[in-house]
């Protein structure tokens, strides 16, 4: 079945079929021909051998000389019958022993061969012999002269073994012919679709990925052409697989390294393309409806995904979502993407926006935390202020305690006013430390002695512990100072009459360690991740008292502080046990 199917094949069989049908009619024809050309020329030849027995009866007186000049010139296959004037007949002897004798009488009753003797013509004719089943050949002339007539006849097999001769010989061409054109059609269809078969392996080869494949150029007519295609093909399409490969591992990396999750879908809902931030966030979805991840469902889109592509895909326009899953923020931007006019599927681009909502949350929270600790004072001095003009205090000394008031705001304010610049000018990088080596004994013995007032004025012990194996520093005095004032003075003013705060400090070749502990009214646990924001106050309340006042940006600072020194700082508490601020910087540069 594949020789029929194959080129070889139909090419060879229409080469064959083509020439068996021109040598069928070719032989018919040649058939016909010969066995017309043998008869006649039988009977050419038979007619000139009657005309040379009349022209003998004509010349010879001598009948028995007569007779014996016929029997040579006549065909030994053949025989004569000569009909004298005196309606006596003589017939010759043949080779052909089924060749009867001819009878006198029935040449002279046969109506066709009776007229050369009425009508003095010529005739040929092709009978049966009489009392016989052989078919013969008979030709007769007149004897003009003497009114007699030559008659010569032969056995048509004569003809048909001839006939059959030549028969052989042409079937016998036929047949040759047949063959060398077998030979030459496979030969030529060989040589033909040799090339082919080798350009449709290099085909497989291109499907395979293989474009290094070349066709051998053995000819240099169509089929040759056509392997120059073929390569040059094969070449261009190599070009256009790297560029498109290309393309695609730009793409993917573009895609793999974007922040933002990217989806790209079909009409059915399937995913084609996703990259980290995407899963991370289909992970979610999955957890969030309860569904089981597998490797089947993972190629499957959540149903809130599906009713979104739907309405994009039906709309033919972009869709905006957001979703709240697992404390975090999404949102998402569904496009619909096109074949020309079709739509062929969407491109969602999914973005984390819990930090920027975060952000936004501390930004509206700075903006009133900064509007409330800014409107009691400026209450304050607009109110002590009228007081002063509109002459409520009459006296010296009302007057001196409104002005202290109002001093002590506006310092209030300025310090609030400073500590935000501060903070700002830290968070956004502009910190510059002055770094030097600082003997920390005589550092910590000067800031124990200022708060050891404060300390007794609240009725609270401050104690020091000091292991300092190495006492050299490298660090910005002020800054660090800055920190020790913020922490230390938290701790007395959260501590009550007969508390604590215990002031640890360790040193060794590589790390500066402080530990500042107390036993004061301690942080709550809900809120202990939120202590280094900016305005965190234990007191919800914002109660403003003179033993625990403060603006809230304290530890903000100190934390900018301590990360500018590339240290790191932390808080333990227990609400109504006690809290423990400890911080570590390195020692050396």
């Amino acid at each position: 079945m594949m020789f029929w199917r194959s080129v070889v094949g139909k090419l060879a069989i229409t080469i064959l079929l083509l020439v068996s049908f021109v040598l069928f009619i070719l032989t018919i024809l040649l058939l016909e021909f010969f066995e017309t050309f043998h008869i006649e020329e039988a009977e050419k030849d038979m007619m000139q051998t009657a005309t040379k027995v009349s022209v003998m009866v004509e010349q010879y007186q001598s009948r028995g000389l007569l007779i014996e000049t016929a029997e040579q010139v006549k065909d030994p296959k053949s025989r004569v019958a000569i009909l004298f004037n005196d309606d006596t007949a003589w017939v010759s002897n043949s080779s052909d022993d089924n060749l009867a004798k001819l009878e006198d009488d029935w040449l002279q009753n046969d109506q066709e061969l009776t007229t050369v003797l009425t009508d003095q013509e010529k005739v040929q004719k092709q009978m049966m012999l009489p009392d016989s089943n052989v078919e013969v050949m008979i030709v007769g002339t007149p004897v003009a002269s003497t009114g007699g007539a030559v008659y010569v006849y032969q056995s048509l097999e004569v003809v048909d073994q001839t006939k059959a001769e030549t028969t052989k010989i042409i079937f016998l061409a036929a047949g040759i012919a047949i063959i060398l054109t077998t030979i030459f059609a496979f030969f030529l269809s060989t040589r033909i679709t040799a090339p082919l078969l080798k350009m449709r392996e290099a085909a497989f080869d291109l499907t395979r990925g293989e474009f290094n494949t070349k066709v051998p150029i053995l000819t240099h007519d169509e089929i040759g052409g056509l392997a120059m295609a073929f390569n040059r093909m094969g070449r261009q399409l190599k070009f256009h697989i790297n560029a498109l490969r290309q393309e695609k591992e730009q793409l993917s990396s573009i895609v793999s390294s974007m922040a933002d999750g990217v989806i790209t879908l079909n009409r059915n809902g399937d995913m084609m393309v996703t990259n980290p931030p995407a899963e991370h966030f289909l992970e979610n979805l999955y957890y969030e409806n309860n569904e089981q991840i597998d490797d089947e469902s993972n190629k499957k889109l959540p149903s809130e995904l599906k009713e979104i592509l739907q309405q994009v895909i039906d709309d033919e326009s972009e869709s905006i979502h957001e979703f709240n899953i697992q404390g975090r923020t999404w949102v998402m931007i569904m496009t619909p993407l096109y074949d020309q006019a079709y739509v062929r599927g969407a491109v969602a681009v999914i973005r984390d926006m819990t930090e920027e909502r975060r952000l936004d949350k501390l930004r509206k929270d700075f903006i009133a935390n900064v509007s409330h600790e800014l409107r009691t004072p400026i209450s304050m001095l607009q109110g002590y202020s009228e007081a002063i003009v509109d002459d409520v205090a009459e006296s010296k000394e009302e007057k001196n305690e409104l002005a202290q008031i109002i001093y002590e705001e506006s310092l209030r304010m300025g310090r609030l006013v400073n500590e935000l610049l501060d903070l700002a000018r830290m968070e956004a990088g502009h910190i510059q430390l002055n770094k030097e080596s600082v003997n920390m004994d005589t550092f910590i013995d000067r800031i124990i002695r200022k708060f050891n007032g404060i300390a007794e004025e609240n009725q609270v012990e401050l104690k020091v512990s000091k292991q300092l194996q190495v006492d050299a520093v490298y660090m910005d005095a002020d800054r660090i100072e800055q920190v020790f004032t913020n922490l230390i003075d938290n701790a007395i003013r959260h501590t009550g009459e007969s508390g604590y705060v215990h002031v640890m400090i360790e040193s060794d070749e590589n790390d500066f360690s402080v530990s500042i502990e107390d036993n004061g009214s301690g942080i709550p646990e809900d809120d202990l991740p939120f202590v280094f924001e900016r305005f965190y106050k234990a007191d919800k309340s914002r109660t403003r008292n003179k033993k625990k006042k403060g603006t809230g940006l304290g530890l903000a600072i100190a934390k900018n502080i301590i990360d500018a020194h590339n240290g790191v700082i932390s808080v333990n508490s227990r609400l109504d046990e006690g809290t423990t601020f400890t911080f570590r910087i390195p020692r050396k540069k």
